[in-house]
């Protein structure tokens, strides 16, 4: 039996995260992992995603090169190439966390981990052997899958997951998306660039339904210009999948209608791999899919801890990332202080991207706030206009009394990189006024914060 301070279980980016900051504060650490290095977000999720949309974008700016001056003879869209350079992004990438893992000492324990009690781990290989580590904390991180619906059985074939999605061997003439949240139209937008006809289906009255309203029409307005179908207030009451097509039932405000696809993709969100992970045993307390945990990811189990998608909070990447080292440094005694979640940005990287930060413009009135919104197009935007991305915009909320920034609300080209400058504002409590008197840098994308931020005031001088 081996003893270490520290075993993780699951290498995404809240176990991996963990498990390199528990390294570096001097503790000996181990990570059960199954599967590849890195989880789902490496191999299966955030990075081949990002290569895909990457695909398409070029394959986008080749179909309108015409428009910035340029001849380009007719461009053809390898599925198969497509598909192989993001597996090789990904495979890369795990590899990486091999050479973190090196270079901190970290010991990769291959096989699935089982809480077992008075702090032991016990680890079953694919060829069925079994062996116990033991450890002073345990941290949890075994994150999330697809969830599926019951008239949506995922066969891996016709009715297909994320992970299907972005492997599949050929592509799809017709594919019909259930759910649009930030898997469904990221995928929505990557088949539908390179040919596919795509179709949206959405329980909500409006796609990315969790984005601020305005966001929430203009990337509608957007797709529908791109050719795709988008059908909301809707459900997929069944899907037929014995003829050589997929037909799918589909109950709109309107009446009954079928939609025929050759494949459709289940994106209505994820459930939590909390199953057979020994918490019954132990007697770890769950409610409703996640594991019930305090600010610092303590459970009601002595040194069991969980972080990531199987807590309470939003299952992003980058929450799993900071909850790993908010655990870790709360279990060397450096008093961290808790995250707070409502300063989490959201990132969409479908064309235009969607980031979010804070209260959207309902919630900051639900909650009471009296309101000066901003807003800017980038239309208006110079360097927009310049890069031939001019659709989309910018829209901050600040509280009126005070002027703290509640919230933001960005759609356009590259917004995923331009949110930070909001969320390190908010947790440095910037007024909008402070916003509006850093002088930035023109032209760029990132001044329309400055101009949104003017708009709220009256102060806005290219509108």
């Amino acid at each position: 039996m081996a003893k270490y301070d520290v075993i993780v279980i699951g290498s995404g980016p809240g176990g991996y995260v963990a498990a390199i900051r528990a390294s570096q504060l001097g503790m000996k650490v181990g990570v059960v992992e199954k599967a590849e290095l890195g989880g789902i977000c490496l191999n299966w999720g955030c990075i081949p995603t990002k290569a895909l949309l990457k695909s398409a974008q070029v394959f986008e700016y080749l179909n309108h090169a015409k428009e910035y001056g340029i001849e380009v003879k007719e461009a053809k869209a390898d599925f198969g190439a497509i598909v192989k350079r993001s597996r090789e992004v990904a495979n890369g990438m795990s590899k990486g966390i091999q050479f973190l893992f090196k270079k901190n000492k970290i010991e990769q324990i291959v096989g699935t981990g089982k809480l077992k009690k008075g702090g032991k781990v016990e680890v079953t290989a694919a060829d069925g052997k079994k062996e116990e580590h033991e450890a002073k904390h345990i941290i949890l991180a075994t994150g999330a899958r697809s969830r599926e619906l019951p008239a949506l059985k995922i066969d891996g074939k016709k009715i297909i997951g994320y992970r299907e999605a972005m492997s599949l061997p050929t592509q799809p003439k017709k594919l019909i998306v259930v759910g649009s949240g930030a898997i469904g139209v990221e995928f929505a937008y990557f088949y539908n660039t390179i040919g596919t006809e795509v179709t949206i289906v959405e329980f909500m009255p409006r796609i990315v339904p969790v984005e601020d309203e305005e966001v929430s029409k203009q990337l509608e307005k957007s797709f529908k210009k791109a050719g795709i179908t988008i059908h909301t207030n809707a459900e997929v009451t069944k899907v037929d999948t014995t003829g050589k097509a997929c037909v799918a039932t589909v109950k709109t405000k309107d009446g009954e209608i079928k939609l025929e696809a050759d494949i459709v993709l289940s994106a209505v969100g994820v459930a939590t791999n909390i199953e057979g992970i020994g918490l019954e045993e132990a007697g770890v307390k769950t409610d409703k899919g996640k594991v019930l945990v305090d600010d610092f990811y303590k459970t009601n189990v002595a040194g069991v801890y969980a972080i990531g998608d199987i807590v309470k909070g939003p299952a992003l990447a980058h929450v799993a990332s900071a909850e790993g080292i908010t655990c870790v440094e709360a279990i060397a005694g450096l008093k961290p202080h808790p995250i707070n979640y409502n300063n989490i940005p959201g990132c969409t990287y479908c064309s235009p991207e969607i980031a979010s930060v804070g209260y959207t413009e309902e919630a900051a009135k639900k909650a009471g706030y009296e309101v000066k919104v901003g807003k800017f197009p980038f239309s208006a935007s110079g360097k927009a206009k310049a890069a031939g991305a001019p659709d989309g915009f910018v829209k901050v909320i600040f509280d009126a009394k005070y002027g703290e920034w509640l919230g933001a609300h960005f759609i356009g080209a590259n917004v995923t990189e331009m949110i930070a400058e909001v969320v390190a504002a908010r947790n440095l409590e910037t007024t909008g006024h402070e916003i509006i008197k850093s002088i930035h840098p023109h032209p760029t994308m990132s001044e329309a914060v400055m101009e949104a931020a003017a708009a709220a005031y009256g102060e806005v001088i290219h509108l």
